[in-house]
């Protein structure tokens, strides 16, 4: 009887053990929880070892969140959009950053590119199911160009960094880190920001999470939410603090790969929505959310683009405001 005691004891406290576990993809976005990344703040404040694994585009991370090998994932809003629509069982909870002008089409210098017309023929690289590949898309509408009017190149941001230094590409559609490297030695086209101001299809990076997990685990994603709110807010207030410097930008640096000196400034391309904000417009709201709405808009162009077959009627089964309401609290 004691060792039953003792075998069922044991196997008690191995399940307790296996669900304070969680592991969490991340990107190269440079945004405010990176320091509490750094300082192991999630970590502390709910008990739970967490895997850090990153990953170099969204459709990546939505790959390891369908196998289940990640269950937590930071990715954008074009792969979410696209995941959510073929039936992925997982939902938003989290806007990371409203993108804006943190994402921009850059040509070479040299490349013969002035404005968006001139993109034919041309060499155009960026994440395949990424934001910047949507936002490509959509700036090819915008210059009545078509898909196959433009070479796409599908690479992961280091790739297209290296294939700028070679001079493999006449423009890519990317972020920071490499889009400073892009600037350095191009030419801004059209930012996202200016893209989402004349057609209404915004963009943003999110954090997903699998549905059933998140059912079983509430109370971490709630805690997880306070603590980037907070790192959020740490930025908003004393942006002017946050230099090369600082250890707030060197823990930015360090997760994201982005130089220290370059931090600053791309960060300030983004915009960070408070709680209230998201409870109120980014997840609440139903179908009229405009989470909810930009995964629409998105997953409609993307089946224009013959990438997704069809999209669906409400996309509010892919956004879940409860948690951050919880989190106000």
């Amino acid at each position: 009887m004691k060792a039953l005691l003792a075998a069922a004891a044991l196997a008690t406290a191995s399940a307790a053990f296996a669900q304070k576990q969680v592991t969490i993809a991340y990107q190269d976005m440079v945004v405010p929880y990176r320091v509490a990344q750094e300082a192991k703040e999630i970590e502390k404040a709910t008990g739970y070892r967490i895997e850090w694994k990153q990953f170099g585009g969204g459709g990546e991370v939505i790959k390891a969140m369908a196998s289940g090998q990640v269950q937590i994932g930071e990715v954008g809003s074009a792969p979410l959009a696209s995941a959510i629509s073929r039936g992925l069982p997982l939902e938003l909870f989290w806007i990371l950053d409203d993108i804006g002008d943190a994402e921009a089409l850059v040509a070479r210098n040299g490349s013969g590119i002035d404005k968006l017309e001139d993109l034919k023929g041309k060499r155009l690289a960026t994440p395949f199911a990424s934001t910047g590949h949507f936002h490509a898309m959509v700036a090819l509408e915008l210059a009545k160009l078509k898909a196959s009017d433009v070479k796409f190149l599908n690479m992961r941001p280091p790739e297209i960094a290296a294939a700028w230094d070679r001079g493999d590409v006449d423009a890519t559609y990317i972020w920071d880190p490499v889009l400073s490297k892009a600037k350095a030695s191009g030419k801004v086209i059209i930012t996202s920001g200016q893209i989402t101001a004349r057609t209404g299809k915004a963009t943003f990076d999110g954090m997903a999470v699998n549905r059933d997990w998140a059912k079983a685990n509430g109370d971490f994603l709630v805690a997880m939410i306070k603590v980037m709110a907070a790192a959020d807010e740490r930025y908003r207030a004393n942006k002017a603090a946050w230099t090369k410097d600082s250890p707030e930008v060197k823990a930015v640096a360090k997760w994201s790969g982005a130089k220290p000196e370059d931090v600053p400034a791309a960060m300030a391309l983004y915009a960070f929505p408070t709680m209230k904000e998201q409870a109120e417009k980014w997840l609440g709201g139903g179908k009229n959310s405009l989470a909810a709405r930009a995964f629409a808009a998105t997953a409609q162009f993307l089946v224009e683009q013959k990438q997704l077959e069809k999209a669906l009627a409400d996309y509010s089964i892919g956004v879940n405001p409860s948690y951050v309401q919880r989190a106000m609290k």
